[in-house]
């Protein structure tokens, strides 16, 4: 096993995680109805083809990651976490960004007007739907997974490996979905940007 990284003090990392949870939230559903009225010259939708990047190296790390552990190798399992982590603060400030200077995209809306009309409507029909699960699954998985992630990550930085195990069995199914979906959500959802 690996030498415990961090001292353990579970009522501050408790209240550190919940409340950088709560702050990460509030600013992504804040910001998310908020658009700068700002034009800096490129395509601000550049920041949406790299988060649905981010999103396939996340999870393509993920599944590294449980081969890693499956194979007893902790440390490049710890790397390749600890490098997850650091791309999915890449991720929130990039996905701030292009919220803040693109606006929201309706699925649909292939006249960028804004409206979807009924003949939009009906040129999407199903694929509609089926987007739009996808997108209330990703959208409140990710709102939830946050701390989830911190405690795990922190379980295991203070050595708690069983207590990370029994997290990680939940937060790494809900962490690979989010990370999948992204890429995916991206992909339909590209050809509505304006």
């Amino acid at each position: 096993m690996l030498q415990q990284g961090l001292q353990k003090n579970d009522k501050k990392a408790k209240q550190l995680i919940w409340v950088f949870s709560a702050v990460v939230f509030s600013a992504v559903v804040l910001l998310s109805n908020f658009k700068l009225d700002i034009h800096p010259g490129f395509n601000v939708h550049i920041f949406a083809g790299f988060n649905a990047v981010i999103n396939a190296v996340i999870a393509v790390l993920l599944v590294a990651a449980l081969i890693a552990v499956k194979k007893k190798n902790y440390l490049l399992h710890k790397r390749i976490m600890l490098t997850a982590l650091v791309l999915s603060v890449l991720f929130l400030v990039s996905y701030i960004a292009h919220h803040l200077l693109a606006g929201e995209a309706k699925f649909g809306d292939a006249d960028h007007d804004g409206i979807l009309s009924n003949a939009e409507l009906a040129q999407v029909s199903t694929i509609r739907i089926v987007y739009l699960v996808i997108l209330f699954t990703h959208i409140f998985l990710a709102a939830v997974i946050l701390p989830f992630i911190l405690f795990t990550a922190y379980r295991a930085l203070i050595s708690e490996y069983s207590a990370h195990k029994k997290l990680a069995r939940y937060t790494w199914p809900l962490w690979f979905y989010v990370a999948v979906t992204g890429p995916i959500i991206y992909w339909l959802i590209s050809p509505y940007y304006h």
